[in-house]
């Protein structure tokens, strides 16, 4: 299983970015996907998720700026970012839920990508 984020760089505030993560990989199941990010200093911290049903959830800082999508024949989740402020600065990883199929049986485990930077300048 692989994960591929692209899509960050640097931005002034008010600017927006997408970022985009390709999974690929023998999946049994998508339990959820999501977007993570961790700043310096900081804990890695929730920015948004989505379910296989479609159900989003948001961290109060990026609600109504921030929107997540999935695309389930292109095997992508995107994260549109707009009005981006300065502390939106860190770099974002993809987060994959996923079920594999082991040699147990199905396996449950949390997947992710390398992560992306993303600037935001004042």
């Amino acid at each position: 299983v692989q994960l591929v984020e692209s899509g960050g760089g640097l931005v002034q505030a008010g600017g927006s970015l997408r970022l985009s993560c390709v999974y690929s990989g023998s999946i049994f199941r998508i339990n959820l996907m999501g977007w993570y990010r961790q700043a310096p200093g900081k804990q890695r911290e929730l920015v948004a998720h989505i379910t296989d049903a479609g159900v989003t959830t948001y961290a109060e800082s990026v609600k109504g700026r921030f929107t997540i999508s999935r695309d389930k024949a292109k095997k992508m989740v995107d994260l549109q970012m707009d009005n981006l402020k300065p502390e939106d600065t860190a770099v974002y990883y993809c987060l994959g839920d996923f079920q594999i199929m082991g040699v147990a049986g199905v396996e449950e485990s949390d997947y992710w990508g390398q992560g992306t930077q993303v600037t935001v300048s004042s």
